[in-house]
């Protein structure tokens, strides 16, 4: 798939976009806080319905306007697509093919597309919540179920939170009620659980295969997912969960209504990556650790074909500089005429761009987008 026509109204600092894009590869230059980053978020934001920036969306409306406006027409192997997303101080409102979508889990699926910034490389040593809303957006894009599922654990881990606080401060005195909303909870985690251990098994197998041809090094890359509920399996179904996950809540009962919060489940849940057996977030150098996020990164895009048969867009932030020659040249390689790439960058030296065959190019400034003369090649 790819992004043929996209346009943006009133989005942070890019008042009136409206441009064509290149169905291989899109280079953006300019100098920091122009909006390149901007422009990324936004097209990021078309696909997903949310930032990776932030979780307000009135943030990204312009200053002294009172919507921001988002379009574009998609381009897949079977079908054309034109989104639309508005939002506005009220909430958001998405279209497909100019028809309104009633709920966000029918719109978010049309256009996938992998980000991958400088925090992505704080993936393997940041907190456990980076790898968390690692897996929630990404899952969440390529399967609608897991998308609603998320979202519905959400409320109802916010209700029993709200509950918990209650019981400990002697407002609520109802554990019947605390018993229903631990049911629902279960159920809902179980769900999310069973679909994690499916997509990461598949994750870990490509980014294995991706980190061995980034590093031609010798160690073995193997991801594994750790549910907070700690006698959970991979194999176990989702039923299986549902009660692993009650029983477990039944057990910590006394303790969450002490502390007022719910202390396992899914918003609980971590993330390992393993080099020939050792943890990378405790023994794994800088480099091995960034070649290990570059690789899950990757990694994402064959997934994403995998269950979708089409290639997602890929949106490298200011990355490139980040990178050695040597993990540079393996990126550029890796993708070559799979997706259709949005760079960032603030100039165009260092950097491994002769395995990138015509280009365009475009200037950012002010939050205006203006396309070069010149080809890199040229």
């Amino acid at each position: 798939m790819y992004l043929e026509h996209f346009v943006a109204q009133n989005f942070r600092n890019l008042k009136k976009v409206d441009i064509n894009f290149d169905p291989n590869v899109n280079i953006f230059i300019g100098k920091n806080a122009q909006g390149k980053t901007n422009l990324l978020e936004a097209i990021y934001f078309l696909a997903l319905t949310r930032s990776h920036r932030t979780s307000s969306d009135k943030e990204l409306i312009a200053f002294g306007a009172d919507y921001a406006n988002l379009m574009g027409r998609v381009h897949k192997s079977q079908v054309d697509s034109d989104l639309r997303v508005l939002i506005t101080k009220m909430g958001k409102k998405v279209w497909v093919n100019r028809v309104e979508q009633a709920k966000l889990s029918k719109y978010v699926g049309q256009l996938n597309a992998i980000l991958f910034s400088p925090e992505d490389l704080e993936l393997i040593k940041g907190a456990p919540a980076l790898r968390r809303r690692f897996m929630d957006q990404e899952f969440g894009q390529i399967n609608p179920e897991y998308l609603y599922f998320a979202s519905k654990y959400r409320q109802v881990l916010l209700q029993r939170n709200n509950y918990l606080k209650q019981l400990a401060k002697g407002e609520a005195h109802d554990l019947i009620f605390l018993g229903v909303l631990s049911d629902q909870l279960a159920g809902i985690a179980a769900e999310i659980i069973v679909r994690r251990f499916k997509f990461l098994s598949y994750l870990s197998q490509y980014a294995s295969d991706a980190y061995a041809h980034i590093s031609s090094a010798s160690e073995a890359l193997t991801i594994s997912y750790h549910p907070s509920v700690i006698n959970i399996k991979a194999t176990d179904d989702t039923e299986t969960i549902y009660h692993k996950v009650l029983a477990n809540f039944k057990k910590t009962k006394n303790s969450e209504i002490k502390h007022g919060t719910t202390l396992s489940g899914p918003h609980r849940d971590d993330i390992e990556f393993k080099l020939n057996g050792k943890d990378a977030h405790l023994y794994g150098s800088q480099g091995q650790q960034r070649t290990i996020a570059l690789s899950i990164k990757l990694a994402e895009i064959q997934l994403v074909h995998q269950l979708t048969n089409e290639y997602p867009l890929l949106l490298l932030d200011d990355v490139m500089s980040e990178l050695d020659h040597s993990r540079q040249s393996a990126l550029l390689n890796y993708i070559h005429g799979k997706t259709q790439t949005f760079i960032t960058t603030t100039d165009l030296e260092g950097i491994s761009w002769e395995i990138i065959k015509q280009p365009k190019i475009y200037r950012i400034q002010s939050g205006k987008i203006n396309l070069e003369k010149g080809e890199l090649n040229g």
